[in-house]
């Protein structure tokens, strides 16, 4: 039976199964049992086509009043005590992880007993991201298709130990990334400090403020030979990854089911990081040969963003998953970075900042400016990424058609000097002949050259797209935190807080603002590098090509010498 359904998110289709939806749009649900995390439904463009389940809410009536199926968001349920809940998965980390070559599987041949869906994700908007192609959704509307919020974390606080925390009052918006994950119970000093805690990340003054702390031993790793493998006797196929750290020389075999495992134990460890995005799923088409080159390409990029941060890089559970070739050994490393502690807000606490001081108004100032710096540049990588898609279609379409029909026309005019052989030239016609055939080859180089440029332009921006949409979220936890502190501040001043319990506060508070100062430091650093790289790299393909055509066309040049 069709039901009604309203979009959530904005999902852009990427091939003919699927269909675009855009937020709050009204939708035609054919049944609402989901197939592997999508759904069948009509827009209201009256497009019929796939979707992912968890970016719509189905629509019911319910004694006389719109009833919201929150199947994908118990939040909004009845019966739910926000101030306990832990939001469960949400809309893109569901897709992220749906619909792959053997997603009914467990986690895989070396651990089918355990599934990657043990840890508790979020509902949406926590610390956001977007999707690879799925295309990323702006930084702070959402408009791009393929939206991964990071997963919230489980509440660090112990609500009955908060004599202190309670005084400051707590957010009213319990379901706020600032509560979920953890940070606001981090600022009132509800997260019980840890016995001993094995790992420390250092955060360092530099030249533009804090940075994080180089990894002693820096390290890149390859991604190459994609291979498409088979299982249970060839009833369940996927693709493997070679994976080759530097620093031990020695490969790996990686599917993308283990690369997804790890994006989720990044998105539930570190909070205040902005996570590099994994490529994207697709329903169909997965082992094409253009979604896989696509797919290594995004991972290479991916990697390489993960190599180069000072932190991610040194996580155990990126380590484990690029060194460990032992199927018994994967296993218990696998499920020591599943019960890691030190997540979320917890994480904060293994962070060494420095003495220095810094003026917490200086510090909100000089997040505001990165905030509209952010948004500015999300705007602008998304507006380049549509006018670079929209030459590629030129590129493959319009541009082979010209100057195909542009051949055809000289070719037809030799044919007609045919006509009468008296007059007839056959070096002029053999001329115009190959001049139309020149522009058939320039119209197939056109087709194939944004394979050299603008693909390696788009992947870029696209995982830049994906970076960007991180930073709401993380700079909202330091817009929580700051309040946190001239409202315990306030009440000190009143007499109704201890001057120390609100020093407290605003020592913590310093740790969040060092840990996003550190982070945009490191963004900035690695965008000079990427854009740099990015545009070097298309305007030398460019005049390569141009070059190319120029000798086409310059070999043509020369028929018409000896006439």
């Amino acid at each position: 039976m069709a039901l009604k359904a309203r979009a959530l998110y904005n999902f852009q289709s990427e091939n003919k199964e699927e269909i675009s939806i855009q937020e709050n749009e009204e939708l035609v649900i054919f049944s609402e049992n989901s197939l592997d995390g999508w759904l069948q439904g009509k827009n209201s463009r009256g497009e019929t086509g796939l979707f992912p389940a968890s970016y719509v809410e189905i629509l019911r009536s319910r004694a006389g009043s719109n009833y919201t199926d929150y199947s994908h968001s118990p939040a909004g349920s009845p019966g739910h005590d926000s101030s306990f809940y832990v939001a469960p998965t949400n809309p893109s980390i569901s897709y992220q992880g749906s619909f792959e070559d053997d997603d009914d599987d467990d986690w895989d041949d070396w651990d089918d007993a355990c599934t990657v869906v043990e840890e508790p994700r979020s509902a949406p908007g926590t610390n956001g991201h977007p999707s690879p192609t799925l295309q990323y959704p702006a930084a702070y509307s959402h408009q791009h298709a393929g939206y991964r919020p990071k997963p919230a974390l489980e509440r660090q606080d112990s609500m009955s130990s908060s004599k202190r925390g309670s005084v400051v009052g707590r957010n009213l918006n319990r379901f706020s990334c600032f509560v979920r994950s953890g940070v606001e119970a981090f600022i009132l000093g509800d997260v019980p400090l840890m016995s001993k805690i094995a790992e420390v990340y250092y955060i360092e003054m530099g030249s533009k403020g804090p940075q994080w702390r180089a990894n002693p031993h820096p390290f890149i790793c390859s991604v190459e030979d994609p291979t498409k493998q088979t299982k249970f006797k060839g009833i369940k196929s996927y693709i493997s990854y070679k994976l080759t750290p530097s620093n031990i020389n020695s490969p790996v075999y990686r599917r993308y089911k283990h690369f997804d495992w790890l994006y989720n134990r990044l998105l539930h460890k570190f909070t205040v990081i902005s996570v590099p995005h994994l490529p994207e799923k697709q329903a169909t088409g997965r082992f094409e040969e253009d979604f896989i080159e696509k797919r290594k390409r995004r991972l290479i990029l991916w990697m390489d963003h993960m190599t180069s941060h000072p932190v991610l890089s040194q996580y155990e559970g990126f380590q484990h998953f690029l060194c460990c070739r032992d199927e018994k050994q994967w296993k218990l490393g696998k499920r020591r970075a599943e019960k890691d502690e030190m997540v979320g807000a917890s994480f904060l606490l293994t962070l060494q900042i420095p003495t220095e001081h810094q003026d917490l108004q200086d510090v909100e100032d000089r997040v505001d400016a990165f905030k509209a710096f952010s948004k500015k540049m999300d705007d602008s990588v998304l507006q380049l990424t549509n006018v670079a898609s929209e030459l590629v279609r030129k590129h493959v379409g319009g541009f082979r058609k010209e100057f195909q029909k542009l051949g055809n026309a000289f070719q037809a005019i030799s044919h007609s000097f045919h006509m009468d052989p008296p007059y007839s030239s056959d070096a002029l016609n053999n001329a115009i002949s190959h001049t139309g055939k020149t522009y058939e080859t320039v119209g197939e180089m056109f087709a194939e050259q944004p394979k050299n440029d603008l693909f390696l332009m788009l992947d870029t921006l696209s995982l830049y797209q994906g970076l960007l949409s991180n930073f709401p979220d993380i700079i909202h936890l330091q817009k929580g935190a700051f309040a946190k502190v001239k409202e315990s501040q306030r009440m000190s001043d009143e007499g109704r807080m201890d001057q120390d319990e609100a020093d407290g506060i605003r020592k913590r508070c310093r740790v969040v603002g060092f840990a996003l100062q550190a982070e945009m430091n490191h963004f900035h650093e690695r965008r000079v590098t990427d854009f740099k790289r990015m545009m070097q790299s298309y305007l030398k393909q460019q005049i390569i090509f141009y070059q190319r055509v120029s000798q086409q066309l310059e070999k043509t040049l020369r028929m018409y010498d000896n006439l």
